[in-house]
């Protein structure tokens, strides 16, 4: 059989161990060429002449002759096993750990657009995976995201691309005011429902504004079931503004408003305070679309939905930008995009996901 035929299996490449290193050494003591001690290891000429090298260290001893011309030490280079073993181990030390994503550079790739262009956090990028069952070579958590993000394991990807890393402190230290004193006429969200609070049923929301550098700002609503956001432009921060814009999403949910929007909880923002012109119905008049509740002064956790929708926004929006110049096309775009996005309390499912499994 020719070599062309040969059907032998190349023996797969393997590191050479201490014990190995120690035969080499006594068949280098006892004169055997590199070809020779290849062949007894079962190992590659090439390999060997590496290890030699490794290992090899100069040793100065008594020179046997006594010629007195002739130096009293002379200086042999020979492959010492113990020497050989301890660069080995220094060298792995110092190459690190290897990645654990390894090759599998579509993973890479598609971490890199979810976190960098699409504006995911690291866990939302690995929850959408596990839900939607994606299939890559290597898996990771998202701790281990974070981590190789830290150390620049990533080619297109740094912490600038991440949102906020840490919750700053929340003022729950401030003593709680019980009355807001601008808003004396509202009714308190201590008069709320315990059901609301328990997020038991559908349709109870939290509303608030997003500022810009200019006049123009946006109004979100959060539902607090299932955080679905409605996001809706406006061309100031008043109370004509919000009203308006409740108005035409009644129009627009033509008569449905009442059971979709059963309760808004809002702060006491000046925008906000008519509290009988966003309960009042413009398509029937004399009655009520929705009931509103108001948070305690300095209380924002109590909408923290809310609170928490709107960093989501300002992934896109950040502060002192100039909402004016977006178009509605650009804010319908944020919000399928917050509808659709992967959050770990449903299991990386989105808000139109619970919505639709309802």
């Amino acid at each position: 059989m020719d070599q062309s035929n040969d059907n032998t299996k190349k023996r797969k490449w393997k590191q050479i161990t201490e014990g190995e290193r120690y035969k080499i050494e006594a068949l280098a003591k006892a004169k055997h060429t590199v070809q020779e001690i290849a062949t007894q290891l079962d190992r590659d000429r090439r390999t060997i002449e590496r290890e030699i090298k490794l290992g090899t260290v100069e040793q100065k001893r008594i020179n046997p002759s006594n010629k007195k011309n002739e130096p009293m030490y002379i200086v042999e280079a020979i492959y010492m096993a113990d020497t050989a073993q301890a660069r080995h181990e220094a060298k792995a030390m110092n190459k690190g750990r290897g990645l654990k994503i390894g090759r599998d550079h579509k993973l890479a790739r598609h971490l890199e657009k979810r976190i960098g262009e699409d504006k995911y956090s690291p866990d939302a990028a690995i929850g959408e995976i596990k839900a939607k069952g994606l299939e890559f070579e290597v898996t990771l958590c998202t701790k281990t995201v974070y981590n190789m993000i830290d150390r620049g394991d990533f080619l297109n990807l740094s912490n600038k691309d991440l949102p906020v890393k840490k919750d700053r402190k929340k003022g729950r230290w401030k003593k709680k005011r019980k009355v807001a004193l601008n808003n004396l006429k509202g009714r308190s969200i201590e008069e709320r429902p315990a059901g609301i609070e328990k997020r038991e049923e559908n349709g109870h929301w939290e509303m608030d504004i997003v500022v810009g550098a200019t006049k123009a700002c946006l109004l979100v609503l959060t539902e607090r079931k299932y955080r679905e956001e409605i996001i809706v432009k406006l061309s100031d921060k008043t109370q004509k503004s919000v009203t308006r814009a409740l108005d035409k999403l009644e129009r627009k949910e033509k008569g449905s408003f009442k059971e979709r929007f059963k309760s808004i909880t809002t702060d006491n923002g000046s925008e906000f305070l008519d509290s009988a012109g966003l309960e009042r119905s413009c398509l029937k008049p004399g009655e009520q679309r929705t009931v509103c509740y108001y948070a305690h002064p300095y209380s924002a956790y109590e909408r923290g939905s809310n609170e928490n929708q709107n960093k989501l926004i300002r992934r896109f929006i950040p502060k002192g930008m100039d909402i004016g110049k977006l178009r509605n096309d650009d804010i319908k775009r944020i919000e399928l995009w917050m509808n659709n996005y992967p959050r770990r309390l449903f299991n990386h499912k989105s808000a139109y996901d619970m919505i639709l499994a309802a």
